[in-house]
């Protein structure tokens, strides 16, 4: 009962939440034109470089607009992929060991992926490793192709869904 409560309030959240990203990226999109336009006609003179018309719109003086700073670049082992990796690390330990105790007792495994590697411990073991050294790997890609933010979204993905999996095991003995 409070777990099939805690899943319904989190979607109804989660719906919230994308209902307001999306009407704010459509907000945002909405902005007020800088440039305002005269209704007078234009006429270009003989090399057709600019209106010659007193009432043609000119150009206009360009404000220069400093873009911001690049953000600073980050290790990739730093302190908190560090702390990202082995919280994956951990969590998928967790998952290993709770997901072979259940299928010694007669569990079932419900992924189909790991269901494969499943008949026999080291293939278990060899699943999670790989699960593990595959979220390190895509982080490393995100990081070296500049995508910082999915470099730390992964693991945090990736750890969501392996408490998930803990806690299912776990409650489903």
């Amino acid at each position: 009962m409070g777990i099939s409560f805690l899943f319904a309030a989190l979607s109804r959240d989660v719906k919230r939440l994308i209902v307001i990203a999306l009407l704010s990226a459509t907000a945002s999109a909405q902005g007020v034109s800088i440039a305002s336009l005269n209704d007078g006609s234009l006429s270009f003179g003989p090399d057709n470089l600019g209106p010659t018309s007193p009432n043609a719109v000119g150009a206009s003086p360009v404000v220069a607009n400093t873009l911001p700073e690049a953000p600073s670049r980050h290790r990739f082992w730093d302190n908190q992929n560090r702390v990202l990796f082995a919280t994956v690390a951990a969590l998928s330990a967790a998952d290993f060991a709770v997901t072979r105790a259940n299928l010694q007792n007669g569990g079932k495994e419900l992924n189909p992926v790991t269901r494969l590697l499943s008949g026999s411990t080291a293939g278990l073991a060899v699943n999670f490793a790989g699960e593990t050294a595959g979220i390190i790997g895509l982080s490393y890609y995100f990081h070296k192709s500049g995508h910082h933010q999915l470099e730390r979204i992964t693991p945090m993905l990736n750890i969501g869904a392996s408490s998930f999996a803990v806690v299912y095991d776990l409650n489903h003995r």
